[in-house]
């Protein structure tokens, strides 16, 4: 079976085409320009550029696996949580694919496909089932557990704010541009001085976040120095940061699992990416005793593929979505 996948729920522009479970194609066009003087994203300058990219590269993904819309067997998109007015861009043009060819359709949930995304086929070793997993992104933080396929529950998620969200205002107060994430990352790499941050809810055995308190003490870290530090200082705020993030999304993680008796753990969504919380979270699993398991980092940041596979299970298991189906801002699982 090949599913086309569309993903466009925030800034990225994503297609793919996966066969049987295993990708064929992945297509990514990024905004990162396009919102980086504004230091976030957007959203009406994301939904239109959505409709200019969303075309060439469902082209590109089709092309890239060498094939064409009259080989498929069936379209997805991401239907929700997101921003309404890009989520409707790639949700739209699925349905009028779909529609034309006569395909069966199915709305994905975003965040189904990044908490399966460790089991797509060919990307390596893969999870079995059941699993504990952390998904951290721009706009989701939480502890998941994902039992099988269509069994996922969320034991706890970020009261506030979500773990990339700040690392991208956090970015913003140092001057370090948008998207911060990946900057603060190669920031705090060396070894070196580090400002002493809190960490909400350390204590509580709960699998709950809180990372507006952190942000707060960045922002009166900065203000008391006049709002402007040196390298050093920028260099010591980020590596205090990003051990504050990462040491406490370890730290629940692996608490679900060992409570939960889980002997699994999985990284998902675009902090993922992050080098810092990928070490962190080894060490952790190897002192606990619990197996890792991380997808590429191309799997992590928002992609069709992750999409297009989800899709593809839900297909398989003759599970289809009516062409009425709206955008959804709020999906929970």
């Amino acid at each position: 079976m090949r599913v086309l996948g569309i993903e466009s729920s925030c800034d990225e522009t994503a297609a793919a085409v996966v066969e049987d479970g295993r990708v064929l194609s992945d297509v990514v066009a990024s905004q990162v320009e396009i919102h980086g003087p504004y230091g976030g994203v957007v959203p009406e300058l994301a939904s239109r550029n959505h409709m200019g990219k969303i075309v060439p590269v469902v082209g590109a993904a089709l092309d890239a696996a060498g094939i064409s819309v009259a080989d498929l067997d069936g379209i997805a998109a991401t239907a929700g949580p997101g921003l309404v007015g890009a989520l409707l861009v790639g949700l739209q043009t699925a349905k009028a694919l779909a529609f034309a060819r006569r395909l069966p359709f199915v709305g994905v949930n975003h965040l189904r496909g990044h908490l399966l995304a460790a089991r797509i086929e060919g990307d390596g070793e893969r999870p079995d089932f059941p699993y504990m997993a952390l998904l951290a992104s721009g706009g989701h933080t939480g502890v998941y557990l994902v039992e099988d396929e269509r069994r996922i529950s969320c034991l706890g998620g970020t009261r506030d704010d979500a773990a990339g969200e700040a690392y991208d205002k956090v970015g913003k107060l140092l001057g370090l541009g948008y998207p911060g994430g990946p900057v603060i990352d190669r920031l705090a790499e060396d070894e070196g001085d580090e400002v002493d941050l809190p960490q909400a809810l350390r204590q509580r055995r709960s699998y709950e976040f809180s990372f507006s308190g952190l942000k707060t003490a960045v922002a009166q870290h900065v203000a008391a120095r006049g709002g402007r530090l040196d390298e050093g200082e920028t260099r010591a705020l980020a590596r205090g940061f990003q051990r504050a993030v990462v040491e406490i999304l370890v730290r629940k993680l692996v608490l679900a699992a060992r409570e939960r008796q889980v002997p699994r753990i999985v990284l998902a969504g675009g902090v993922a990416a992050n080098r810092g919380l990928r070490r962190h979270a080894a060490d952790a699993a190897a002192d606990k005793g619990l197996t890792l398991f991380v997808p590429p980092a191309s799997r992590c940041t928002d992609n069709g593929a992750m999409i297009a596979y989800a899709g593809y299970l839900s297909l398989a298991a003759f599970e289809t979505s009516p062409m009425d189906l709206a955008p959804r801002a709020d999906w929970p699982l």
